[in-house]
């Protein structure tokens, strides 16, 4: 009699464990769950936006949402009189997510890492370039898809600051926004201000009676600062920032490419980076992050002095004398001004208020001995020798 023999087949069911699983095995797909966590943290703790701005939960790229725009009054009650009430005063705004990607340059050899180990070695450079991208869009308005930006916020609502980092331009700050009836509780500026921040004081008679910051625990008039390295020297930003959100509805997603030409990415020589003959790889990195600003007036800037180098035009032509030239300049000088010169092989770098004490004076009519060829740089400058016009033009000089 024949037997049976009956095969027993057992099915295992794997679980993804990137421990286990090289880049090269899996070149897209969404990032592992702890190291999106890991990420999303150092985007979070990096990001300024972030660190001020209220959370709002997502699942979808929009989302509508309430806030609380108004509380419900009190009243004087008569003896025996009905009190009265009103409802608090509640609003619905829509926010929308917007796609952000991140293209990371990386060596080949870097595919055979184990997925885990690579992006252990990738988080803090994804992180920073999301958060460096996501701040200057928000606040700075820099290649923004939002519909709003803290910047735009600022000069919309008409709570702009001229005149660079003083006490009492910090405390018209606060006060714009005091007479929309809000309060700051946070700055946003950089650490290219503090040296200027130390010496913000009020002084009576000679005496410092008060300073707005405090350098060990960075605070100005008591309220935390948030430096953010894009912002140019001499601006502030502050705001009630319980009037800004944002969200995060997805996870992120990856691709790693061997192929590709990077257009935004050249080399030394200024050509397009080209993974495939220089042997590299690239991993492209995508997640959603939205951003809103629902009251305008919660929020104010204060700019530096846009004092700015005006220019001169200069011509050059063949003087009276061999090896002269004969200058005009335009505009005219101004009356208590002066002209200084300097002759080069290029044009002088000429900044505003620079001093040009040592350069060559001129009169402004007289011709000056140069060389055909040469460069000449014209500064028109104040009393004390501060720079407020420059131009410069190559030199025709007689034969």
């Amino acid at each position: 009699m024949e037997k049976k023999t009956n095969l027993k087949l057992q099915l295992f069911a794997q679980t993804f464990n990137p421990d286990n699983v090289t880049m090269y095995e899996h070149k897209d797909g969404t990032i592992p769950e702890k190291y999106n966590k890991l990420i999303l943290k150092e985007v979070i703790n990096g990001s300024k936006v972030m660190q001020l701005a209220k959370y709002e939960e997502m699942q979808e790229k929009e989302k509508k949402f309430e806030y609380f725009a108004n509380g419900p009054g009190a009243y004087w009650v008569g003896e025996g009189e009905k009190i009265k009430t009103s409802a608090p005063q509640w609003l619905t705004v829509t926010m929308v997510a917007k796609k952000l990607g991140v293209i990371v340059p990386c060596s080949r050899e870097f595919l055979h890492y184990k997925m885990s180990d690579f992006f252990e070695q990738m988080k803090s450079k994804i992180a920073e370039a999301f958060y460096k991208k996501f701040d200057n869009a928000a606040i700075l308005n820099m290649d923004n898809p939002f519909p709003q930006s803290l910047d735009e916020s600022a000069i919309s609502a008409g709570n702009v600051i001229s005149g660079g980092i003083t006490y009492d331009n910090i405390l018209s700050m606060e006060d714009a926004l005091n007479n929309e009836d809000y309060d700051a509780n946070a700055f946003i500026s950089t650490k290219k201000n503090r040296s200027t921040l130390r010496n913000v004081h009020k002084v009576e008679n000679g005496v410092i009676v008060e300073s707005l910051y405090d350098r060990g625990a960075n605070t100005i008039d008591g309220l935390p600062v948030a430096d953010l390295k894009g912002l140019e020297k001499g601006n502030l930003y502050t705001g009630d920032f319980d009037y800004m959100y944002y969200g995060i509805p997805f996870g992120m997603s990856y691709k790693i490419d061997e192929s590709a030409q990077l257009s935004t990415l050249k080399n030394e020589d200024g050509t397009p980076v080209n993974l495939f003959e220089q042997e590299l790889a690239a991993l492209r990195v995508t997640m959603d992050v939205a951003f809103m600003i629902v009251k305008d007036e919660a929020f104010a800037k204060l700019e530096k002095d846009e004092s700015k180098l005006e220019t001169l035009t200069v011509a050059s032509a063949a003087g009276t004398a061999s090896g002269s030239t004969k200058l005009t300049v335009t505009p005219a000088k101004g009356s208590e001004n002066l002209y200084k010169y300097k002759v080069g092989t290029e044009a002088a770098t000429v900044s505003y208020g620079q001093n040009v004490q040592n350069w060559t004076a001129w009169d402004g009519t007289a011709d000056i001995a140069a060389e055909t060829g040469k460069v000449i740089t014209i500064v028109e400058c104040t009393a004390d020798y501060k720079a407020v016009k420059a131009g410069n033009a190559a030199i025709t000089s007689k034969a």
